[in-house]
């Protein structure tokens, strides 16, 4: 009985470790957006092809200019705005800027005829109503165009995702090498001389600590401080040695 409640203490210290570290990923964010931004050039790489080649990221002449836009996808993305909304919205303000003057760039990079993307987009804008075909037509463009949104949006959050916990995975390592670095020395470290704590390193007990780490790659952000996470660590640690 007593191994199996070690075993439940050592599980719980091991996921305690992983939250920890996490917290410290989700941390990251207080500094212009952290881990947040990663993935986001993803879904700028996909919808760049509907502004045109010569579209810059400085262009925030209008709202729906592709710098102003950017900065509205990219608001959401940081705050982590619920993943289909996020594409609605983008699906939403793409559809919104058709228009005649750029409807061959959003042509060529949907494959729907320039011609007839053309018409619809003046008949759009004039409130007539669209011909059979055009109907069709148009509701192909809407379904590429949703293809293309979910491929972006869906690779860039598998990008934050996996970003994220190796980021996390490289705190929790670094938390357990540390905490069983104070646990191997028996004291405190401050004011401990580093040739004191060498025979540490390259030791099993090491070993042990960077095993933990690698178990507590953590599978949901919860945020907490330094010091919870250091405290998890070395009852984590402790946990390993009983």
């Amino acid at each position: 009985m007593t191994g199996l409640t070690n075993i439940t203490d050592m599980i719980t210290a091991v996921g305690a470790l992983g939250t920890a570290s996490f917290g410290l990923v989700d941390a990251t964010k207080a500094f212009w957006g952290g881990v947040s931004r990663c993935g986001f050039s993803r879904i700028k790489s996909e919808i760049q092809p509907l502004f045109g080649k010569q579209a810059s990221v400085k262009d925030k002449s209008i709202p729906l200019a592709f710098g102003s836009l950017l900065e509205t996808l990219r608001a959401n993305w940081l705050n982590g705005t619920d993943l289909g909304d996020q594409k609605a919205i983008a699906k939403s303000l793409l559809k919104l800027r058709l228009s005649p003057t750029n409807c061959a760039d959003y042509a060529a990079a949907t494959g729907v005829d320039a011609t007839v993307l053309a018409s619809i987009a003046t008949k759009l804008s004039t409130a007539v109503t669209l011909s059979p075909p055009e109907a069709d037509a148009f509701g192909r463009f809407d379904l590429i165009l949703t293809a293309l949104l979910d491929e972006g949006y869906q690779r860039a959050d598998q990008i934050y995702r996996n970003k994220a916990k190796i980021l996390a995975g490289a705190f929790s390592v670094v938390i357990a090498l540390f905490a069983g670095l104070e646990l191997h020395a028996g004291v405190p470290l401050l004011g401990q001389q580093p040739a004191s704590l060498a025979p540490y390193w390259w030791h099993s007990d090491m070993w042990a600590a960077f095993l933990i780490g690698l178990l507590a790659t953590p599978l949901a952000p919860v945020a907490k401080d330094l010091t919870s996470a250091i405290v998890a660590g070395v009852k984590a640690v402790q946990s390993a040695g009983k």
